[in-house]
């Protein structure tokens, strides 16, 4: 089975003259590599493409894939992470993960909590500026928490981000739509525990890998799962296995939100309770992280058991399935059985 790998390099981007912030959501070669060799131990052929730009130059030129693995973020646009799976569509290319409906609904933070809130999932309280912090004069309630609209990664989330007057939150808001060229958002504070919760497969099918909360050590950016406290994750988080009735509650919702969102295979989906241990969803991710150690999927994935090949396996494996396929091996195990 032939898979082409896609993916957006940081290297590649700095050698661009793009800043540290702007491919903060990008991958390092150590990402591609873990995942091509759990991608060959699954008796995958993987070639490796590259950007979305060359990808889409060897499909204009007439070639195709068994299976497309898109890791790629994008680079511009708050629809940036439909571009692969759009791109996809266009040629009739069978790929992995969600599709370009979801993969813009998911980045946008606002449009994704519209729809889970109708689905029945709890979300703060939100408000949104499109252009002018003036939008959010009538917000009152403080604490509150102010983000761009459609980023990852923690990028534009600090200390400055959580405001306790209007004044707070008109100067928070007016900094990240200058900063960042897009709406931002304002929600209310909430100020539990955080979890993430890891979810793969389709339909009936879908299942809760398991949720993993997210401490915050004494050197770390206090109260904000950050663009900081992600990269130096190893010295500065802990990620502890929970499964008691708070954390089984999140994971519920968070396959709620999974359905309401039409995620597919795979996904990330973040919740934090509020002062009564009652856990609201924050944001999807169905473009999930996939380094073995660094990323928050295949870590929560580990602390239940599941190796990274198995979880790329499984990942795999429920994208096969909606084409109708399995991979190599797989159908003569289950003879055997």
């Amino acid at each position: 089975m032939r898979i082409a790998l896609v993916y957006d390099l940081r290297d590649d981007y700095r050698a661009l003259g793009f800043s540290e912030e702007e491919i903060a959501e990008f991958d390092n070669i150590d990402t591609i590599d873990k995942l091509e060799v759990a991608l060959r131990a699954l008796h995958c052929e993987v070639v490796r493409v590259g950007r979305g730009q060359v990808l889409a130059a060897r499909l204009a030129a007439g070639e195709r894939f068994d299976l497309v693995f898109s890791i790629a973020e994008g680079v511009k646009g708050r629809s940036r992470e439909a571009q692969m799976p759009a791109l996809c569509e266009l040629f009739d290319q069978p790929y992995l993960l969600s599709d370009p409906l979801t993969s813009a609904v998911a980045l946008d933070k606002a449009v994704a909590k519209r729809l889970v809130r109708d689905a029945g999932v709890p979300t703060p309280a939100f408000m949104v500026a499109s252009s002018d912090a003036s939008e959010l004069a009538g917000w009152s309630e403080f604490p509150a928490f102010v983000k761009p609209i459609a980023e990852g990664t923690g990028k534009g989330c600090e200390s400055a981000s959580v405001v306790n007057t209007s004044q707070e939150l008109a100067a928070a808001a007016a900094k990240l739509l200058t900063r960042y060229h897009q709406p931002v958002l304002v929600e209310t504070y909430l100020p539990g525990r955080e979890f993430t919760v890891g979810i793969v497969g389709n339909g009936e099918d879908a299942t809760v890998l398991g949720v993993c909360e997210i401490l915050l050590k004494e050197d770390a950016e206090a109260n904000i799962y950050s663009l900081h406290n992600k990269e130096l994750c190893e010295e500065l988080v802990i990620y502890q296995r929970a499964d008691d009735d708070e954390a089984r509650l999140a994971g519920t919702r968070a396959l709620a939100a999974y359905h309401a969102l039409q995620c597919r295979d795979a996904a990330r989906i973040d919740f934090r309770s509020n002062a009564s241990g009652e856990p609201y969803f924050l944001e999807a991710n169905p473009l999930a992280g996939l380094h073995p150690h660094h990323s928050d999927l295949p870590i929560l994935a580990a602390q239940n058991g599941i190796s990274y090949v198995e979880l790329v396996g499984m990942i795999l494996d429920a994208g096969l399935a909606r084409y109708g396929l399995t991979r190599p091996g797989t159908e003569r195990a289950r003879r055997r059985a």
